[in-house]
C-alpha cells in the first residue's frame, strides 16, 4: 500500500498542502481562544453552583463526545447555515457566515473540543478548597474578585492544560468539520481533510503519510507544551 513511500516522504509539500496545515493551526487557535472564556465559566458553574437543570447543562456540554461527529456537523449546518435560525440572523445582521467558510471550521472544532476543555478546567476547580474562596468572601471581596484573585491563579495549570488539550482536539477534528464546511482546498480543507483526500486517490498514500507525520508532530508538541507549562505554572504558584 505504501510502495514508494521513502521517495514520497522526501518530496516537499505543495502550496495547497501547506495551506491545509496553516488553516488547521489557524482554526485550532481561534477555536481555542474564543471558546476558553465560555469553558472557564461553564466549568465554574458546574463545579461550584447547584441549580435546577444542572445535569441537563452537563449533558449538553458533553453531547458532542457521544454523538457521531457527522450528526454534530449536520446540527451545526441546520443551526448556523445561511438558512439556519442563528446563521441567517448573523449573516443578515453582521455579515458573519459560518457554513462552507473557515470560520465554520473553527466553530465545529470549538464545539467538538469544548467538552474536553470544560472537563479539565472543572477538575481543577473542584480540586480547590472552597474554604479559601469563602475566606476571601468574608473579607468583603465580591464573587468575581474572589474568582480573579483566588480561584483563577490556583486553577491556572488546569486552564492551560484544558486549552492545549482543546487545541490538539481541534487539530484532529474531521467529521463535524467536513459535514459543516465541506472540503474545499485553500478555503476549508484542514489537515485531516487533506489526509482523507489523498487516501481517496491512487498514489496518494505517500502524501497522506507526510501530513500524518506533521499531525503527529503537532500533537506531540502540544502535549509536551501542556506538560511543561502546567508544571512551570504550578511551581510558581507553589513558590508564591
Amino acid at each position: 500500500m505504501l510502495d514508494g513511500l521513502p521517495d514520497g516522504l522526501t518530496t516537499a509539500l505543495s502550496p495547497d498542502e501547506w495551506r491545509a496545515v496553516a488553516l488547521s493551526l489557524k482554526v485550532s487557535f481561534w477555536a481555542t481562544v474564543l471558546s476558553l472564556p465560555f469553558g472557564v465559566a461553564i466549568a465554574y458553574v458546574l463545579a461550584r453552583q447547584e441549580f435546577w437543570g444542572k445535569q441537563a447543562l452537563n449533558g449538553l456540554v458533553h453531547l458532542p463526545l457521544i454523538l457521531p461527529p457527522v450528526v454534530t456537523g449536520y446540527l451545526l449546518l441546520l443551526t448556523f447555515g445561511r438558512k439556519g435560525m442563528i446563521g441567517s440572523f448573523l449573516d443578515q445582521t453582521f455579515g458573519l457566515v459560518f457554513a462552507f467558510r473557515w470560520t465554520g471550521a473553527a466553530l465545529a472544532a470549538a464545539v467538538m473540543a469544548f467538552p474536553l476543555m470544560v472537563r479539565a478546567i472543572r477538575l481543577a476547580i473542584e480540586a480547590v478548597d472552597p474554604k479559601l474562596e469563602q475566606a476571601a468572601a468574608t473579607l468583603g471581596a465580591s464573587r468575581p474578585w474572589v474568582f480573579a484573585t483566588v480561584t483563577l491563579p490556583l486553577i491556572l495549570p488546569g486552564v492551560i492544560a484544558g486549552a492545549i488539550l482543546a487545541f490538539a482536539k481541534a487539530m484532529g477534528e474531521f467529521g463535524a468539520t467536513i459535514t459543516f464546511v465541506s472540503n474545499i482546498p485553500g478555503q476549508t480543507q484542514t489537515l485531516p481533510s487533506a489526509i482523507y483526500s489523498f487516501l481517496q486517490v491512487p498514489g496518494g498514500d505517500a502524501k497522506a503519510m507526510q501530513l500524518v507525520l506533521i499531525a503527529i508532530a503537532i500533537a506531540l508538541a502540544a502535549l509536551f507544551l501542556s506538560e511543561w507549562v502546567g508544571r512551570t505554572v504550578a511551581r510558581r504558584i507553589a513558590g508564591s
